[in-house]
C-alpha cells in the first residue's frame, strides 16, 4: 500500500495467514524501530515511546522464534497474523504521527490517536495469549520477557499526553475566539505553534497544504469538515500574520502561476449562463432544441410534455421535439463544478443559490479570514516593500481555489492597494500583485472593483509592459476574467491600446502567453462592436501565420475558435479571404483530431461560404478530400460539428447541381447555334 496516497488513519485491510507469517511479521518490525525511534513526535510523544519498547520485546521473541526454526501450528500461525496486523497498524498509525504538516490536526484529534494506539496494544495481549510459551524453545529470559509484556499490554493505560491535552485546550480556546468575532491574543497563538514546532512561514504553509488535501477527499456531509476548516482559517491567519517574514526557497515551489485557462473557449460564459432558464437551476444534462436555446433535459421534457410546442424563452414554435445533447456546456459545467469545489447532490436537486452548493466554511474560520484580510489589507498600504511584498503573495496563496477568501479580501478593500503595486520595479512584487488581482478577477465583486478603481490602465500597462513575460499573460488572464462581464467587454474594446496589446502578445509570447492573450479576445469578441477592431489591429493575418507556423494542437483549436467568431460577419470573412487562407482551413479540417478544432473549421469554412457566396463555394467544391470529410464529421462529430457539416454539404450540392444544370443549358443552346448556323 502507498502510504502517502491514503487519509490519515487509514488502516491495513489484510492480514497474513500462511505458515511463513513470522519472516512477514520479522519484516514489519523494522519501520517502527528503526525509522521511528529517532523521530520527533510533536503529539503522542508518552505513548510512541512505550509502544515502540513493546514492539523491541516482541522483535526479540521474533528472532528467537525464527532462529530455532520452530514448525508452526494453527494457533501459532493465528497468533503471528495477528500481531503482524497489529503492527501494521501501528505503522500506520505512527506514520500519520509524524506526516508533513499533519501536527495540528494530529493535536486535535489526540483522543482518537490514543484509542487507537489502545486497541492495537490490547491486541498484542490478545494474540500472545494464544501461544503456548512452554512449547517454544526459547530461552527463560525471552519467555519471562513476553509474558511480562502480555500483562503491561493488556492492564497498562494508553491515554493522550496531559502535554497534547493542554495545548488542545488552547487551540479550542482560540477557535471560540475567532468564532466570537475577538481577535486571539498573538502570543498564546504562537506558544502553541512552538509546542507543535511550527516554527517558520514554511512549516505553517505546509500544514495549510495538509488540511487542503484532507479537506478535498472529503465527503459533503463529512463531519471532519468544521474540524478542517477552522484549522484551516486558525492557519492562515498564523501563516500571514504570526510568520513576518517568507522562508527564502519554499515559497518559489509553493505555488506557481496558475494562469493556463486550458479547456474550451466557453469558458468566457458567465456561471449564470450555466443555469435552466425553466428551472433556474444548474444543468446536469444541457440539451439544444431547434431554435437553438439550451436547456436542462429533464425541464424541457417536462414542459413538452404538457402540451407546449412553443420555446420558453424566446415563444418561436419549435420545428421538431428533437433534443440535441450540448456536450461543450455539460464539459464546461462540469469544468466549473470542479475548479469552484461545487457538488449537485445526489438525490438531483440542485440549489438555486451556488454559494450553497460549496462546502461551508466553520464560523471560526471565517472570522479568522476575516481578521487576516484586514490585516493585509493594512499592510499592503502602510508597510514596507518587504511586507507589500509578502501580504500580496499571501494574498495569491488565499485566493487560488477559495471563493469566501475572494469575497472577504475584495470587502475589507484590498484591491486598491494591490492595483497601485502593479507600478512597482520589482519583478517578484508586480508578479505577486497582478496574479493576486487575476485570482480576484474572478469574482464578480472583483471585477467591480478592479473596474471601478481605474484598474483596467494599469491592467494594459502590464499587458504591454510587464517586467517579466509571466506578468504579461496573467494579465492578459486578468483581461479575459473581466471579459465575462458585457459592459466591460464593451470598455476593454474601446480602450485603444488593449486588443492591440493582446495581438502583440499572440506575436511574442510563450505558449501560455498566447492562449491567454486568445481567451481573452475570444472573451471580448462576445460583443460584436469589438469585431472591427480586433480586424483594425490585423489579428487575422496573425492567427493565420499562427496556425501554420505552429505545431500545438490546443493552441491552433484556440486560434481556430477566434477566426471562427470573426468570420460570423461580413467583414471578417473579407478579412480571412484576403490572407488565403481557405487551403489551410481545408487541410486542417481533414488533419486535426481534436474535435473542437474540426468544428471551428467547418464553421469558418460554413460562414465564408455564406458570406462569400459562389466564388467560395466553388473554391472548395474543387477539393475531392472535403466532402468525405464532412461526411464522416455529419455521422462522428459533435452535435454542432454534424449540424454545420450538413449545411455545408448542402450549400456544395446546391452549387454543384446549379454548375450542371448551366453546363446542360449551355451545351444545349450551342448545339441550337450550330444548327442554325451550319
Amino acid at each position: 500500500m502507498d502510504r502517502t496516497s491514503c487519509r490519515v488513519y487509514a488502516v491495513p485491510r489484510v492480514r497474513v495467514g500462511y505458515n511463513g507469517a513470522h519472516i512477514s511479521l520479522h519484516g514489519s518490525k523494522y519501520p517502527i524501530i528503526t525509522d521511528y525511534k529517532s523521530r520527533f513526535f510533536p503529539t503522542q510523544k508518552r505513548i510512541t515511546r512505550e509502544v515502540i519498547r513493546q514492539v523491541e520485546i516482541l522483535c526479540v521473541f521474533f528472532e528467537e522464534v525464527r532462529d530455532n526454526g520452530f514448525t508452526f501450528t494453527n494457533s501459532l500461525t493465528l497468533c503471528f497474523s495477528e500481531l503482524h496486523f497489529a503492527l501494521q497498524k501501528i505503522q500506520f498509525l505512527m506514520q500519520d504521527c509524524t506526516r508533513e504538516g499533519s501536527k495540528l490536526y494530529i493535536l486535535m484529534r489526540s483522543q482518537f490517536i490514543s484509542s487507537q494506539f489502545r486497541v492495537s496494544v490490547r491486541s498484542f495481549a490478545t494474540a500472545l495469549d494464544i501461544v503456548q510459551l512452554n512449547s517454544l524453545e526459547i530461552s527463560i529470559e525471552v519467555k519471562e520477557l513476553v509474558e511480562l509484556l502480555a500483562k503491561q499490554a493488556q492492564r497498562g493505560r494508553i491515554e493522550p499526553d496531559p502535554d497534547d491535552v493542554f495545548a488542545m485546550e488552547r487551540v479550542i480556546l482560540i477557535l471560540n475566539q475567532f468564532e466570537s468575532k475577538f481577535e486571539p491574543e498573538r502570543g498564546l497563538m504562537k506558544r502553541v505553534l512552538d509546542c507543535l514546532r511550527i516554527l517558520s512561514w514554511g512549516d505553517c504553509n505546509k500544514e495549510v497544504r495538509f488540511l487542503e488535501e484532507e479537506m478535498s477527499n472529503c465527503e459533503d456531509e463529512d463531519r471532519e469538515i468544521p474540524l478542517l476548516s477552522s484549522l484551516m482559517g486558525f492557519l492562515c491567519y498564523c501563516r500571514g500574520v504570526i510568520f513576518e517574514t517568507l522562508d527564502n526557497d519554499d515559497h518559489q515551489i509553493m505555488d506557481q502561476v496558475d494562469v493556463k485557462l486550458g479547456g474550451k473557449m466557453l469558458n468566457c460564459l458567465n456561471p449564470e449562463d450555466f443555469r435552466c432558464p425553466i428551472s433556474l437551476e444548474l444543468m446536469t444534462d444541457p440539451v439544444t432544441i431547434s431554435t437553438g436555446q439550451t436547456y436542462d433535459r429533464a425541464s424541457i421534457q417536462k414542459w413538452l410534455k404538457a402540451g407546449n410546442l412553443l420555446c420558453p424563452k424566446t415563444g418561436e414554435k419549435l420545428k421538431s421535439a428533437e433534443l440535441v445533447p450540448n456536450s461543450a456546456l455539460k464539459n464546461l459545467i462540469q469544468q466549473f463544478c470542479l475548479d469552484n469545489r461545487i457538488t449537485i447532490s445526489r438525490s438531483g436537486r440542485k440549489s438555486r443559490d451556488l454559494s450553497r452548493l460549496i462546502i461551508s466554511p466553520s464560523p471560526a474560520s471565517t472570522e479568522a479570514m476575516r481578521f487576516l484580510a484586514q490585516f493585509l489589507a493594512g499592510r499592503l498600504t502602510y508597510g514596507t516593500d518587504e511586507q507589500k511584498n509578502k501580504a500580496a503573495y499571501e494574498i495569491r496563496l488565499l485566493t487560488k481555489s477559495n471563493i469566501l477568501n475572494r469575497s472577504i479580501l475584495i470587502e475589507v478593500g484590498n484591491v486598491p492597494p494591490l492595483l497601485d503595486l502593479l507600478t512597482s520595479t520589482d519583478p517578484d512584487t508586480q508578479e505577486n500583485a497582478i496574479a493576486a488581482l487575476m485570482r480576484l478577477s474572478k469574482h464578480s465583486n472583483g471585477q467591480k472593483a478592479i473596474i471601478k478603481e481605474g484598474g483596467l490602465m494599469l491592467l494594459i500597462m502590464v499587458l504591454r509592459r510587464g517586467l517579466k513575460m509571466e506578468l504579461r499573460q496573467i494579465a492578459a488572464a486578468t483581461i479575459f476574467y473581466l471579459s465575462s462581464v458585457d459592459k466591460y467587454r464593451r470598455l476593454i474594446g474601446s480602450t485603444r491600446e488593449a486588443i492591440p496589446a493582446l495581438i502583440e502578445l499572440i506575436k511574442d509570447g510563450s505558449i501560455c502567453g498566447k492562449k491567454n492573450a486568445l481567451a481573452a479576445i475570444f472573451g471580448l469578441l462576445l460583443y460584436h462592436g469589438n469585431h472591427e477592431r480586433a480586424l483594425e489591429a490585423g489579428i487575422v493575418p496573425v492567427l493565420v501565420d499562427l496556425i501554420a507556423s505552429i505545431e500545438r494542437s490546443d493552441v491552433i483549436a484556440d486560434s481556430l475558435a477566434v477566426l471562427a467568431s470573426l468570420a460570423e460577419n461580413n467583414d471578417g470573412c473579407i478579412a480571412i479571404l484576403q490572407t488565403s487562407a481557405l487551403p489551410l482551413i481545408m487541410g486542417l479540417v481533414k488533419s486535426l483530431s481534436s474535435q473542437a478544432g474540426q468544428e471551428y473549421c467547418v464553421s469558418i469554412l460554413l460562414s465564408s461560404s455564406t458570406n462569400g457566396g459562389n466564388e467560395v463555394i466553388g473554391i472548395l467544391a474543387k477539393e475531392p478530400a472535403l466532402m468525405p470529410t464532412l461526411y464522416s464529421l455529419v455521422t462522428e462529430g459533435t452535435s454542432h460539428a454534424s449540424k454545420k457539416a450538413r449545411m455545408l454539404i448542402n450549400m456544395l450540392q446546391k452549387f454543384k447541381e446549379s454548375s450542371s444544370s448551366s453546363l446542360a443549358s449551355g451545351s444545349g443552346v450551342q448545339k441550337e447555334r450550330s444548327d442554325h448556323f451550319p
